[in-house]
């Protein structure tokens, strides 16, 4: 396992992180994980408030690996293991603080490495979050009490809000969604390792495409590697990235690990595979592909164009349809955290296509897309 600086809070993280999202089983299953994780060299283990029982679970297991001697006795060094907690903002400083002190509680300790705003998604959250009586002034105190050491955020957002919030200068780290897949927040990266803030990339494995079960003409466009080996690479080869996370659901979907070693630079099976994808990126869309500029919006039906478009460019070009699928059925009902209405909401009122600079006929592949990924509706895991 490697190790990285996690910007400025001076942090040396392992290059992949263990996210507590997908592994809310028994308590078992989550210690066992939590242990194979650790011996496989992850000092990064992130968890949140809204994940079900891991922020007990966590605390319980971290609880009884002092017991066994596996750490030294007291808080656990931070060189050894640092454990990062996420919580939803708030209008008011009162609320938050007090939900501080639950999770610390849950987590059995007085104190965290690292807190991060869980979902700063919208202006009204960066407004939240700049007021001088909203949630950073609970996070300061809690700063100022030895409760917390270092703060970031984890967002869900526009490229606008991600970079606004980055701009306050408030954070120390983000947590970002951000993949082959998905290279929108390609300049929020760059504007936070402009401020030396960690950079932490959530769900590459599962967001990022669900590459743990790829579609065998993705499979057969990565080889030698597995979609989730590349796709990871590709990540590890930008110098300003310092973590992934990986979300087991158990012990055994960690065995990955071992097979991902960064190159740099990039060898010419990584080379090869990725000019592959392109091309067929290329290829089979043809004069449907979506550059994925935005200019279409905004909808006034306030259908997300280009995340509806994306997930259809991803369908056709290499049949990550179940991914589709998982992602388009959560418009309408994920809120802020997955903003936007289906493509069936087209009323063909035409006022994205003079704004395409590919000149797409929007709406009939907004139909288009509809017909293909509108699935079964799913449970959200921490629903």
């Amino acid at each position: 396992m490697h190790y990285r600086r996690f910007g400025k809070t001076g942090l040396k993280l392992s290059e992949f992180s263990l996210g507590t999202m997908r592994c809310l089983g028994t308590y078992d299953t989550f210690q066992s994980t939590l242990a194979a994780a650790i011996a496989l060299g992850i000092n990064h283990i992130e968890t949140a408030r809204g994940y079900g029982n891991s922020e007990r679970f966590l605390g319980q297991a971290l609880a009884q690996l002092d017991e066994a001697g596996q750490f030294a006795t007291g808080e656990i060094p931070s060189s050894q293991l640092v454990i990062t907690t996420k919580i939803p903002p708030t209008p008011d400083a009162a609320t938050f603080a007090q939900q501080i002190d639950e999770s610390l509680a849950r987590l059995q300790r007085s104190s965290l490495d690292c807190l991060a705003i869980h979902g700063i998604n919208t202006e009204q959250h960066l407004d939240w979050i700049i007021d001088p009586s909203g949630c950073m002034s609970a996070v300061q105190a809690a700063i100022a009490a030895g409760k917390i050491r270092h703060v970031g955020f984890s967002t869900h957002g526009s490229l606008a809000v991600v970079k606004g919030a980055i701009a306050t200068g408030l954070f120390d780290f983000v947590n970002l969604h951000y993949y082959y897949f998905f290279q929108r927040l390609a300049p929020a990266v760059a504007l936070a390792h402009q401020h030396d803030l960690g950079i932490f990339i959530i769900s590459p494995g599962d967001k990022g495409g669900m590459l743990y079960t790829p579609p065998e003409t993705l499979t057969q466009l990565c080889e030698p590697f597995s979609p989730l080996a590349l796709t990871y690479q590709w990540l590890l080869h930008d110098e300003r990235i310092t973590t992934l996370s990986t979300g087991p659901a158990n012990p055994q979907e960690l065995g990955f690990i071992t097979t991902v070693e960064p190159q740099s630079p990039w060898t010419e099976p990584m080379q090869a595979g990725l000019a592959r994808l392109e091309q067929q990126h290329q290829e089979r869309l043809g004069r449907d592909r979506c550059a994925q500029c935005y200019q279409c919006l905004p909808c006034p039906e306030s259908i997300n164009i280009p995340e509806v478009l994306r997930l259809r460019n991803l369908a056709v070009a290499y049949d990550m349809v179940a991914f589709g699928e998982y992602r388009y059925a959560m418009f309408e009902h994920a809120g802020h955290w997955f903003p936007g209405r289906k493509g069936n909401r087209c009323t063909d009122c035409g006022d994205c296509l003079p704004r395409c600079p590919e000149a797409l006929n929007i709406p009939d592949l907004l139909r288009d897309t509809h017909k293909r990924l509108n699935g079964p509706e799913r449970r959200r895991l921490w629903g």
